[in-house]
């Protein structure tokens, strides 16, 4: 049994703490609960043990709604008095109240029994109503019920013994039964004029039987068994039960047609105004008087992971082809977005998909990056249509690379010059060997060039090559990167290395003038490569200055510190000197080595003609044009990551691709989907997942914005008003049937995938 105190040093838990505790250790398997309550609402219900065992409560000073939405399988023993609304909406538990009972005890009770073993209050057994599918309710209170009792009462059955209420002039209160038309009440004692749609009588053979087993089973209940012999004297009890419609004394029906027709409109005060096609509308409406019209919007939304991705990458599209079997179609479809699914998405890249993943406010992200991987090796098949026109890519890393091969897709030819002597710009010159897979980069760079693409290495291009690649070709993209280091004129800077030459040279194995002790400026990510680089040439010693909080992920500096290098800030620059680096306040950090990773900027020498800049980054036009017919790309317009290159040289190639064509290219963006529109509580937190390969994670993506055929919305349409329809290309889609459809909005809160909206119906004329 799990003991719960509400109160602790004088502090008091709320009410919804308390519940969450409670639905914590239903989940894990409690099912015995002694509550200390102080006044919290709601104990008690909806709850149910999974594997069906009974779940049982003892509460002590509970607040309203005690045993609320009471589940089948359940019991409530209050050891006392309740507050109001005990067994509201009981749906099938036994509640048992050993003291009074506060207002409205039993309101809408349609299933289960409640036991009151004192008096309840006002409107008590109200609106109680009996599915016949199930057991009717009960409702059993040992004294008085208080004033307008029963009203609306539907169906049950409801029992007032009357104990010790002699001087009461009626034990159901005032004006009790108001509006009854269902159900059975056994009372003991005086009662007030009842209404005339009310019948009052003596009891049959049926009803004794049914009373005396059920009285004995409430006295125990309420602990009060030695009371059964002077409450079994059947010749004092009454029942009260409903009219039918028959016997009430109504006037003829008139039908809603037929009232509007003769007396609403004709001769009534809008009848000069208004016209009427007389036609009814029921309460559940259909067609063109639904209040609401379902749609299907199958992938409006961008999902978390693709909104967050820089190349818009949907992967909730590839692990929903995954879903289908369709293992090719699923790594394919990264092509269409990337030629570096491996190098970039899998190795280097910090994965902004993976944060945004709704699945981390579930347990943790899907495995979005290492999806990549399997994308590494899938050919490509080469465009036979050719358009005929010629496209120059100057600059052959991501940025370039991701144009020229979204050009020779679309069927153009395509001709990369790269000024050093390999292709891959920083992802061949730069990441570190250990950061990225050589052969993964080298496959992909394969795989571009069989798409078509003619590579041009050792071709630096100046203002005249420019001018002349421009009369060659249909159309220019520029993507030379950002090369130049950022170095700021320190007495002493000439003696500092460029970080970028000097992961270059790493690279390219070049291992002479690196020293003992190291000092690197600037703690991003390039600062940690460039420790990691001078650890890896023969340092011993390496010393990480900043002037603001590291801004290097935190794997990065933990890699760094691993290997024994520090961090340090906030330290501000004054000199360089043979000895090492003097900071502003004077101190002496020793090395004789130092190398600056602050960031590059682009060369744009070559540009000579009048292009839009802010400061050394060019502006383009929004067709990411900054010349006729040229575009740029990557970090010649900001400095990025480079899956940032990757989107805006997707971006650039469609745009050259819109220019060739003459049309004007606009560049749009899908708004993430709202996860309101969500619904994850569908799917189960992950404890022992084996996640070794990501070609599985399909399992756990929630497939936000797109559907994932889960066909909830079409075995939960209460009207069958929804069709699954297969397409020509394969596909499908769901439509819903306005001749059937009653607008109720269950398949759009039904649907886990944010799919179906609901649009008011005068907004879809």
């Amino acid at each position: 049994m799990l003991y719960l105190s509400t109160v602790q040093n004088h502090e008091r838990m709320s009410t919804q703490n308390l519940l969450l505790a409670i639905e914590a250790a239903v989940k894990k398997g409690e099912t015995d609960f002694d509550i200390d309550a102080s006044g919290q609402h709601d104990i008690g219900g909806p709850l149910w043990n999974r594997d069906g065992k009974k779940l049982t409560f003892r509460v002590t000073n509970p607040g309203q709604r005690v045993g609320c939405m009471c589940m089948t399988n359940t019991e409530i023993l209050v050891d006392g008095p309740a507050a109001a609304d005990v067994g509201w909406l009981n749906a099938g538990g036994r509640i048992m109240v050993r003291g009074d009972a506060g207002d409205t005890a039993g309101h809408c009770a349609a299933d289960g029994v409640i036991y009151i073993g004192g008096s309840a209050g006002a409107r008590s057994g109200s609106l109680m109503k009996h599915d016949p599918l199930y057991e009717a309710p009960e409702l059993w209170v040992l004294e008085n019920v208080g004033s307008f009792s029963f009203e609306f009462m539907g169906g049950g059955k409801a029992v007032v013994c009357g104990h010790d209420c002699q001087n009461l002039p009626s034990v159901l209160g005032e004006r009790p039964c108001v509006g009854m038309v269902g159900g059975v009440i056994y009372f003991r004692g005086p009662v007030a004029q009842l209404r005339p749609d009310v019948r009052l009588g003596p009891l049959d053979d049926g009803d004794i039987d049914w009373l005396v087993q059920g009285l004995k089973q409430f006295l125990v209940a309420v602990g009060k068994a030695d009371l059964y012999s002077s409450l079994c004297g059947w010749g004092q009890w009454q029942k009260i039960t409903a009219l039918p419609y028959e016997e009430r004394g109504r006037r003829e029906f008139v039908s809603l047609a037929e009232f509007r027709a003769k007396e609403w409109v004709t001769g009534g005060i809008f009848s000069d105004v208004f016209s009427d096609d007389l036609r009814v509308n029921g309460l559940v409406a259909r067609g063109d008087y639904r209040l609401r019209v379902p749609m299907w919007e199958n992938a409006l939304y961008a999902a978390p992971c693709e909104f967050n991705c820089p190349a818009s990458i949907p992967s909730q599209q590839r692990f929903n082809l995954l879903r289908e079997g369709k293992i090719d179609d699923a790594y394919r479809l990264a092509l269409e977005y990337t030629p570096f699914p491996g190098s970039v998405c899998g190795s280097v890249c910090p994965n902004p998909c993976m944060d945004g993943c709704i699945r981390n406010g579930v347990d943790h992200s899907v495995q979005i990056g290492k999806l990549g991987f399997c994308s590494a090796e899938i050919p490509a098949e080469k465009n036979v249509s050719r358009s005929g026109r010629h496209i120059g890519v100057i600059g052959g890393g991501g940025g370039g690379l991701t144009s020229a091969w979204q050009l020779a897709r679309m069927g153009h030819d395509v001709t990369v010059y790269e000024a050093d002597s390999v292709m891959g710009g920083k992802l061949e010159q730069v990441i570190p060997r250990w950061r990225l897979n050589h052969d993964i980069l080298s496959g992909e760079l394969k795989r571009i060039e069989d798409m078509g693409v003619t590579f041009v290495t050792n071709c630096k291009v100046d203002a005249e090559r420019f001018r002349a690649l421009r009369q060659k070709h249909d159309a220019v993209v520029v993507a030379t990167g950002s090369h130049v280091s950022r170095i700021f004129p320190w007495p002493g800077h000439e003696k500092i290395t460029a970080g970028i030459d000097f992961l270059k040279a790493v690279n390219r194995g070049e291992t002479s003038g690196v020293t003992e002790n190291v000092i690197v400026i600037g703690c991003g990510n390039a600062g940690m490569d460039a420790a990691a680089g001078a650890y890896a040439m023969g340092a011993r010693n390496v010393v990480c200055i900043d002037v603001q909080k590291p801004a290097a992920f935190a794997h990065e500096i933990a890699h760094i510190e691993g290997m024994g290098g520090k961090l340090f800030w906030p330290v501000r620059t004054r000199e360089i000197t043979d000895k090492g680096l003097i900071t502003e306040d004077g101190t002496l950090i020793p090395g004789e080595m130092v190398i600056i990773a602050i960031g590059e900027t682009p060369d744009l020498s070559y540009l000579t003609e009048n292009v839009r800049k802010f400061r050394e980054w060019l502006v383009p036009d929004e067709d990411m044009s900054i010349l006729d017919g040229v575009f740029a790309v990557g970090d010649v317009i900001r400095p990025g990551l480079l899956v940032h290159a990757i989107g805006s040289g997707r971006q650039a190639a469609l745009a050259a691709d819109a220019w060739l064509r003459g049309e004007k290219y606009t560049p749009g963006k899908k708004q993430a989907v709202p996860a309101t529109r969500l619904r994850t509580a569908y799917f189960e937190k992950c404890h022992r997942c084996d996640l070794s390969h990501p070609q599985e994670d399909f399992v756990r993506c929630v497939s936000c914005g797109t559907c994932r055929d889960c066909k909830m919305c079409l075995k939960s349409c209460p009207e069958k008003s929804i069709d699954r329809n297969e397409l020509e290309d394969g596909g499908y889609e769901y439509v819903s049937d306005a001749e059937r459809c009653i607008g109720c909005g269950i398949c759009a809160g039904i649907c886990p995938c944010g799919i179906w909206s609901m649009y008011p119906n005068w907004d879809m004329s």
